[in-house]
């Protein structure tokens, strides 16, 4: 791989993840807001945020929307952007096709493979709220089913597509 294209694909690849972390981080702290229950925002390691709400304030639906609700509001945004690859696939931008491309695969694996697998080893995070609305066991293998799903979906048409207009010289 030239230097060019792995420069490209460390960036895009960073900026996706920027964006995943904007919507998610997003989608709690605009449920937080508009709930009267945001207290503040935390930076953890330097690197990540997480929107602390006012716990106290909400009932148990509410921590359980405020938790499922990021993790909603990914996947929309991941199956918009599914929706959109063909029109995404003529940006003339090579940088802007390449973090279409990333994101894409982010926003629709992410959140579902953490929830089914991943929380179990970092301590549950999100999994602890959205347990409130439904059994823990149920969250994961529903979670476990739209990861399988997505997985097939990003190696059947979202890899392919964005191979094949690589292949033709269009990124």
């Amino acid at each position: 791989m030239d230097h060019k294209r792995n420069i490209r694909k460390w960036c895009t690849l960073a900026a996706a993840a920027i964006l995943y972390f904007v919507v998610h981080e997003g989608a709690h702290w605009l449920y937080a807001v508009s709930i009267g229950a945001f207290r503040r925002v935390n930076i953890i390691g330097g690197i990540g945020i997480q929107i602390e709400p006012v716990r106290e304030s909400m009932s148990d639906v509410e921590f359980g929307i405020f938790n499922l609700i990021s993790s909603v509001a990914t996947l929309a945004v991941g199956y918009a952007l599914l929706a959109m690859t063909p029109k995404l696939l003529t940006f003339r931008s090579a940088y802007a096709r390449a973090v279409a491309y990333f994101t894409t695969i982010v926003f629709l694996i992410v959140d579902p493979l953490y929830m089914c697998v991943l929380s179990l080893f970092v301590g549950g995070g999100d999994m602890n709220g959205i347990a409130m609305l439904a059994s823990e066991p149920v969250v994961r293998i529903v979670a476990g089913v739209i990861a399988a799903v997505n997985i097939f979906v990003v190696l059947k048409y979202v890899v392919p597509r964005y191979r094949d207009a690589y292949n033709r010289k269009q990124i």
